[in-house]
């Protein structure tokens, strides 16, 4: 039977009826926020290639904690810089470091209300930049770097992690961080691998994010862009090793990659939306040439619909925002998406949300541009609540 008979058209009428059948939706659970944090900053500093985002102190981290956990997101995942680099980034190890003080005074704040997930690599902590140590030749000393993961997952587990979080792409990273996590008594940390992990030009505003001292590149342990077949065996090992999680590195490029590791993966499977994705966005609507609100929308629903249990992403606590007044029936605080007028709170972060209807939520970022904003258009908030998976 076909057409007069089939109609499809039939299912996309209202925003109701396509709320009603879509296949995809998003839910503040399904976000994980990534957060730098540098040590002796006395105010927060704007990352200039990601508009919004900023190295926090560690003050102003623990109102983005708390403003996480307010707004239901799934997770939040620390990123450390220290004061001072060595070769052999020995301030990853060091419990009074930043990152480890950072997870234990985060853990502290929003207890198990917030899953709180730690960077597992050695790129900030090295001189060179690179995520392992370097050999006499001059080359990344795989099983060297493996018993420095080791020993950097028993401090981050020891400082209340409830995750840590690989990514350093070192073979058999997972199965020696999985012994040493056993053998020291956390058992009950999973691991979330960063199994295919690709060299990418994406990549670009993370290294202002966390002042990499990289020169070069890392494509002799990060996967190539043409591989495919090449990201199984990697998910596959990961798994086997004992990956509780496993995630695919960056998303909206490798999207082929993220249909193909849920297909196999017998556990949650996550993608981060990388910073060169966020500052592409951000740089097109500052320039009037994209509607920002609709477009972040739909990245991270291609993201979940590729099959991504859930997505890390520096829109999470903006976007949980959106769900959460699209649930009270409200109108968002900044229509279209467009942004709110900066905070002038000592933290230099957005307000913790109020419970009171009146006042709207303010996200987690700062203005990109004084473009005034679109008249509001539910039709384009079909895929927000109710949160189904």
């Amino acid at each position: 039977m076909s057409f007069p008979e089939q109609r499809p058209r039939r299912m996309r009428r209202s925003p109701a009826m396509r709320r009603l059948v879509a296949e995809t939706r998003l839910h503040p659970a399904d976000l994980i926020l990534p957060v730098f944090v540098r040590e002796d900053l006395t105010d927060p500093a704007p990352i200039s290639s990601m508009p919004g985002v900023v190295q926090h102190t560690e003050s102003s981290l623990l109102t983005a904690a708390e403003e996480a956990r307010d707004l239901g997101l799934g997770g939040i995942m620390l990123f450390g810089i220290p004061a001072a680099r060595d070769a052999q980034g020995s301030a990853g190890l060091d419990p009074e470091g930043i990152l480890n003080r950072s997870i234990r005074a985060v853990k502290d704040r929003v207890g198990d209300e917030l899953v709180v997930m730690s960077d597992l690599c050695l790129d900030e902590f090295t001189d060179h930049g690179h995520c392992g140590v370097i050999d006499e030749d001059g080359e990344v000393d795989n099983d060297a770097t493996l018993e420095i993961y080791a020993e950097m997952g028993v401090v981050q587990a020891a400082a209340g992690a409830d995750v840590v979080a690989p990514s350093g792409m070192m073979d058999g990273q997972v199965a020696v961080i999985r012994q040493a996590l056993d053998e020291a008594g956390h058992q009950h940390v999973p691991i979330l691998a960063y199994a295919a992990k690709y060299a990418s030009g994406f990549y670009g505003p993370f290294r202002e994010a966390v002042d990499s001292q990289l020169n070069g590149d890392r494509r002799q342990y990060q996967m190539d862009a043409p591989n495919r077949t090449e990201a199984l065996r990697e998910i596959e090992l990961d798994l086997a090793e004992g990956a509780d999680m496993v995630m695919v590195k960056p998303a909206s490029a490798y999207l082929d990659i993220l249909s193909d590791a849920v297909s196999i993966s017998d556990v949650p499977v996550s993608a981060y939306q990388v910073s060169g994705e966020y500052a592409m966005i951000e740089a097109a609507a500052a320039n009037g040439w994209i509607d920002r609100r609709t477009v972040i929308t739909e990245s991270l629903i291609a993201i979940r619909r590729a099959g991504a249990t859930n997505v890390l992403t520096y829109y999470a606590a903006e976007v949980a925002g959106w769900l959460r007044d699209e649930l009270a029936g409200r109108r968002p605080s900044s229509a279209s998406g467009a942004r709110a007028t900066p905070d002038t709170s000592p933290a230099g972060t957005a307000s913790a949300p109020s419970s009171s209807a009146q006042e709207p939520i303010r996200p987690n970022t700062k203005a990109a541009s004084d473009a005034p904003a679109e008249p509001y258009d539910p039709s384009r908030t079909d895929a927000g609540f109710p949160p189904v998976s």
